[in-house]
């Protein structure tokens, strides 16, 4: 299956910047005023949709990749972060006071950030390590 690598890896990134940009579209939604949109049923299977093709590619990585890969820690601080990233995720479009969904969306986003750092450097730091060493 590890010729298929190139290709699955696509499909994941792809799944990465559409479930990213969907939620922060979403929140955007929800900050402005129109939960209902953000809400609504298309909106929402589509993201499941989204979500479960970026999970599933990412299973199909792990399974494919040999085991060196993991050997630094990277992938499982992303995993770590999920679910922080789901969790205020969930928060920032249903909490019923504005300054919760504020920071939740804030934090989601952070998160986000945090786990894509971490993926384009295949360091559990991210960019902190870098920071740290100057």
């Amino acid at each position: 299956m590890i010729e298929f690598y190139g290709e699955i890896r696509v499909a994941h990134v792809a799944a990465v910047i559409a479930s990213g940009g969907l939620f922060l579209v979403r929140g955007l939604l929800v900050l402005a005023g129109r939960p209902a949109l953000a809400l609504a049923a298309a909106p929402r299977y589509f993201s499941f949709a989204v979500d479960t093709t970026l999970l599933t590619a990412a299973m199909m990585l792990v399974a494919i990749l040999p085991s060196a890969v993991f050997s630094n820690g990277w992938l499982a601080a992303k995993i770590v972060v999920l679910p922080v990233y789901v969790g205020l995720g969930w928060l920032a479009l249903r909490a019923q006071k504005a300054r919760l969904r504020n920071l939740a969306l804030a934090g989601a986003v952070a998160s986000y950030a945090t786990m894509y750092a971490i993926a384009r450097t295949h360091d559990p730091l991210g960019p902190v390590r870098a920071w740290l060493a100057s």
